[in-house]
């Protein structure tokens, strides 16, 4: 009887849209348990944020979990951006094939890396994993044109990107949002205009964020760096089950 108000039109997983990715900083085990008990078939997608894959305690038990819940993991870029700048992709690579991850996500967001080079990475790592690419600054100073957001992200696609990340970090104030978390909506119009928005996965970690994506994409856009403890929150926006959208 529940799933008469559930909508029909949401994508069941294994999802191509409609992905909810969540920002693990450093969960327990109790922690990752209890997320797949209360939402496991809402979670597409848990990055182990930044670096924290390194020095997590619980690193090898929380694979394990995830992948037993047939829920697919990967490392923050910032992981990625480290082993280029000490010369260690093929180490990275070894570590994640090492341990079954299936994607990776490839970021400029820190370091220097030319176009070209980008490009030839991703281009590298689609070969063996699906590549999460990554596009927008983490420098909040650093206003990015909307023709360079467009002309990034078709080259990153036909390099082999999966999805390309738009960039908006764990604060929701940098990239597609102001320092105030306000959302670029000029921005995200004219990429919308330029690619399908099934291609691209919206960062979004604060609620405001996430409700007008969902109100100007529907149901089944993709968004990122959602807490842990925020995926029913999102499920149930995306489902009209809250306030905020119910009867829309």
């Amino acid at each position: 009887m529940i799933e008469a108000f559930r909508k029909p039109e949401r994508t069941t997983k294994p999802r191509e849209t409609g992905l909810t990715h969540v920002l693990d900083k450093g969960m327990s085990l109790a922690e990752v348990d209890s997320l797949i008990e209360v939402a496991g078939s809402y979670v597409d997608i848990v990055k182990f944020g930044w670096g924290t894959a390194v020095v997590v305690e619980n690193l090898e038990a929380k694979i394990r979990h995830f992948q037993e819940a047939d829920i697919p993991i990967c490392c923050g870029g910032s992981f990625f951006e480290l082993a280029v700048l000490r010369g260690k992709v093929d180490d990275y690579v070894a570590f994640l094939k090492h341990h079954g991850f299936k994607l990776v996500e490839v970021s400029d967001g820190v370091i220097d890396l030319g176009e070209g080079e980008k490009i030839r990475y991703i281009e590298r790592l689609a070969k063996d994993f699906r590549v999460l690419s990554e596009v927008g600054s983490k420098d909040s100073k650093e206003v990015v044109a909307p023709s360079r957001w467009v002309k990034g992200i078709l080259d990153e696609l036909a390099a082999g990107a999966w999805k390309v990340v738009a960039e908006g970090r764990e604060s929701g104030t940098v990239g597609l949002y102001r320092g105030t978390g306000e959302i670029r909506t000029g921005l995200i119009e004219e990429i919308e205009n330029a690619i399908d928005p099934g291609r691209l996965l919206f960062e979004a970690p604060q609620k405001a964020q996430q409700l007008w994506l969902i109100e100007h994409f529907g149901t089944n856009v993709n968004v990122g760096n959602i807490a842990p403890h925020e995926v029913i929150s999102v499920e149930t926006l995306r489902q009209g089950l809250r306030g905020d959208t119910l009867g829309r």
